[in-house]
């Protein structure tokens, strides 16, 4: 484990300290506080209805449980499991581009929660029109972002927006095989028919 730990550590800082420029910082920033970048989850639901209907909001309540799902595994049960300290608490010249607030790493939350976001929607959009698969795409690239900038910002280790990452695409295909299994097992069969 140390060995993994140390890799870890090493591309942290390859990331945070090497491989940055000042005309990027602000962007990393932007990305990493949701609070000022969640525009895009807005922009994100309002797509899904314009393009699907109602149907689009069904994929927007599956969206945030699988949200939910991936949330609450990244920080209610991983972060206090493994209690990994942060790299800015931990590294020496760590590049701390935002405050940071004393809690723990592994797995991160940002990673996993628009992971989720980008794992639904590849589900629903992925094999559809140009402008579906664009929108898959934008929302890719924002997660791929957003786990980036959590290494950038200095608040989280490599392996922590990975696992997270994964995390949440795990949780958004778990949400859709059950939602699946259900639509099939019980609506079709006229259970809910009735």
């Amino acid at each position: 484990m140390d060995v993994l730990q140390q890799a870890d550590a090493w591309i942290f800082q390859l990331l945070n300290r090497n491989l940055v420029h000042p005309a990027a910082d602000d962007l990393m920033v932007f990305l990493s506080r949701l609070e000022q970048s969640g525009h895009m989850m807005l922009l994100a639901a309002l797509f899904m209805m314009v393009r699907r209907g109602w149907n689009g909001v069904i994929i927007l309540l599956l969206t945030l449980l699988a949200v939910g799902c991936a949330d609450w595994v990244a920080s209610g049960v991983l972060k206090p499991f493994f209690q990994r300290t942060r790299p800015c608490f931990e590294l020496e010249e760590c590049r701390l581009l935002l405050s940071q607030a004393r809690s723990y790493s592994f797995a991160s939350s940002h990673a996993a929660t628009t992971a989720a976001i980008a794992g639904t929607v590849a589900i629903f959009f992925s094999r559809g029109e140009r402008v579906d698969r664009a929108y898959t795409a934008v929302m890719v690239l924002y997660a791929l972002l957003v786990a980036y900038s959590r290494v950038y910002v200095g608040v989280h280790y490599p392996g922590d927006v990975i696992a997270g990452a994964v995390i949440g695409i795990v949780s958004s295909g778990i949400v859709y095989t059950c939602f699946a299994w259900m639509v099939k097992n019980v609506v079709h069969t006229g259970v809910l028919k009735r």
